[in-house]
């Protein structure tokens, strides 16, 4: 059984990709996206727990029923996420995918 080690030249190639104007790029963009994002949801998520431990008698309100604002707040926790999720693919699509699949393009040129 033998494993492949990569070659000093592919180590090589993979470095200067890491190192390339379209990665930092790539970088840059994929941080602007998630860490505000990322910030957002955290402090979303806090003021539900918050709010849920400090602020009951807010958060016991009946809405319709016996749905109350507690409910609803934990409700949208889910639907942020399932938001978030989406932008994050659509945004991937339209600025991520295109620079990745640059770099990759010119990685399996320079292969071959």
């Amino acid at each position: 059984m033998t494993t492949e080690v990569p070659s000093e030249s592919s180590t090589e190639r993979y470095q200067a990709v890491q190192r390339s104007e379209d990665f930092q790029r790539l970088r840059t963009k994929l941080r602007k996206f998630i860490f505000p994002m990322t910030v957002a949801f955290f402090l979303w998520y806090l003021l539900y727990v918050f709010l849920s431990a400090y602020a009951r008698g807010f958060m016991s309100t009946k809405v319709v029923g016996n749905i109350n604002i507690a409910l609803i707040f934990g409700l949208l926790q889910f639907v942020s996420t399932f938001l978030i999720a989406w932008y994050y693919a659509r945004y991937a699509n339209r600025q991520l995918d295109p620079i990745a699949d640059s770099i990759r393009n010119k990685l399996e040129e320079g292969a071959e």
